[in-house]
């Protein structure tokens, strides 16, 4: 593939969807179809697994659509590899099932303790925006997902704990311990 053939790979992909109209997109297919794939794949716009993209000069124009929407909507998301900073699968699922535990033992509580009722609630709720982080980075986590998918779990991470403790690896635990009285 020529410098040429990458160049216009470039521009075809970051060009907004809808924007270009090609004329002729499936005699431009044998040409720009493998440098785009190549593309897609190293910007993690295609997964691997997705091998029936851009092979039809017929659905070129229709994929090239796909791909342009791909580049819009995760050109700001974080590299699959990002996850690396954050617990393994495992650890997440074990984080995520006490949570879960955690979250049942208060709202059975709340049953029984209408004085603390407004307190509990908030609980509950602070639970439940903590299995979310959580839940994000076990998505980002399971590898059978397409990378798009794995890329919008961890920009949806990065939203739900912010840039700085997203990329300096700084979570916040699993369930509120601020929440739990000290015992002395």
């Amino acid at each position: 593939m020529s410098t040429m053939e990458f160049a216009l790979a470039v521009v075809l992909l970051t060009s907004p969807p809808d924007t270009l109209d090609l004329a002729d997109a499936e005699g431009l297919h044998p040409c720009v179809a493998p440098a785009l794939a190549t593309l897609a794949m190293q910007w993690e716009l295609l997964d691997p697994r997705e091998t029936e993209y851009l092979k039809s000069s017929q659905d070129f124009a229709a994929d090239l659509k796909v791909l342009q929407q791909r580049y819009a909507d995760f050109h700001n998301a974080p590299p699959a590899a990002e996850v690396e900073r954050f617990p393994g699968r495992d650890l997440v699922n074990d984080m995520l099932a006490f949570n879960r535990a955690y979250r049942d033992s208060v709202n059975n509580r709340l049953d029984l303790d209408m004085i603390h009722g407004d307190e509990l609630r908030l609980i509950l709720v602070e639970s439940d925006q903590l299995f979310r982080i959580y839940d994000a980075i076990r998505d980002a986590r399971t590898d059978y997902f397409y990378v798009t998918y794995r890329r919008q779990a961890l920009a949806q991470l990065r939203d739900l704990v912010g840039t700085e403790a997203f990329y300096t690896g700084q979570l916040p635990p699993h369930v509120p311990l601020w929440r739990i009285p000290e015992v002395r």
